[in-house]
């Protein structure tokens, strides 16, 4: 775990500040997992480490909600041996498009970068439940969720679990109510 947070720093990819999470939750703290994979041999890494973890789920396929999960989804399917596809922001909710297509019985993996409550992985989730795909698990580099994701109904698997203190928007403390928040991640 130190070593894949040492990575986070030394590529500057775990920022520091107020941010706005995708979530709607503050937190001091940010991965930028793009910064990270931008480095080719850091993601082949990365990547390789978290198929290792994934490869007894049973997978046939992986699919990654967009835009986060691509690289990572894309590298654990490589590392696998598998085909990925993914799921697209469309009027602010993910949809299947480009002629990609879920068989009935067709067991995936979700693959997703950083998981705070989980609700890209839903969606993406709901998206192969409703095809007639079998979710055989979910797999992320980051899990900052302290232990309160959802029930995904399939095994989850991440590279490192942190407690990354979050707020509600309401309820910030004092060194953040003061400080304009950001928002580096993807709306």
């Amino acid at each position: 775990m130190s070593d894949l947070l040492d990575l986070f720093r030394k590529t500057g990819a775990l920022l520091e500040g107020h941010f706005l999470l995708r979530s709607g939750l503050h937190s001091r703290q940010f991965f930028q997992c793009a910064l990270l994979l931008q480095h080719t041999e850091v993601a082949a890494q990365v990547c390789a480490q978290l198929a290792t973890k994934a490869r007894e789920t049973g997978a046939a396929r992986v699919i990654s909600p967009a835009l986060g999960g691509l690289i990572v989804g894309h590298e654990v399917a490589r590392n696998l041996g598998l085909p990925h596809i993914f799921a697209e922001k469309e009027e602010n909710k993910l949809v299947l498009r480009r002629g990609f297509e879920i068989r009935p019985g067709d067991k995936f993996l979700i693959v997703e970068d950083v998981v705070t409550r989980g609700g890209r992985v839903l969606e993406t989730l709901e998206i192969v439940r409703s095809r007639g795909g079998v979710p055989v698990g979910v797999a992320a580099i980051v899990d900052r969720s302290g232990g309160n994701l959802p029930d995904f109904g399939c095994p989850f698997i991440s590279l490192v679990q942190l407690d990354v203190e979050t707020f509600e928007p309401g309820n910030l403390p004092p060194d953040l109510a003061g400080t304009q928040a950001t928002k580096p991640g993807s709306k």
